[in-house]
Order: structure tokens, then sequence, then C-alpha cells
């Protein structure tokens, strides 16, 4: 166990932080309250990949839209049944 004062949490920040990291319990003393330092791992790792396509239009976003592909074209077309179609 690692305990460490403000002042001195200040100097060694890093070196706190990779205690913490390596699951050793870290504690910082601040006029008489004790705090612990832990770390939150990720629940799923993080995706860094960029999508390739962007969506600008919300209703595309909540799946109202989709697609039809032939070889000759690609066609753009609603979900969504023609008579409950929101109008702008």
């Amino acid at each position: 166990m690692k305990k460490y004062t403000v002042s001195l949490v200040r100097e060694r920040f890093a070196q706190a932080l990779d205690e913490a990291q390596r699951g050793e319990p870290v504690f910082i003393e601040r006029k008489g309250v004790t705090y612990r330092l832990s770390v939150e791992r990720p629940t799923k790792p993080t995706d860094s990949r960029k999508p390739y396509i962007d969506v600008l239009d919300p209703a595309v976003d909540a799946g109202q839209w989709t697609w039809d592909w032939s070889p000759t074209q690609l066609r753009f077309r609603s979900k969504l049944k023609k008579g409950a179609r929101r109008r702008r």
C-alpha cells in the first residue's frame, strides 16, 4: 500500500498512476481525508477505426432507410410504409 500527501503526489503523479495501474492500492491524504486512487477498466475494447461513411441524416442513422443494389444502380429507399412517412 502506497500513501501520498497531496504535495508529494503532485511531484510523483505519474508514479502514483503507474502503481494504481499495476493494481497496487494508492491512497492520497489531504487535510485528514483519505482518497483512494483506482483504475477503471474499460468494459469493452475501444475501436479507433474511423467510419467510411458519415451519416448526416438522422432518419438514416435511425435505420429508417435502406439501399437496393442491382448491377446497374444503387437505389435509396425508405423502410417506412407509404402512409407512415413524415412530412417536413
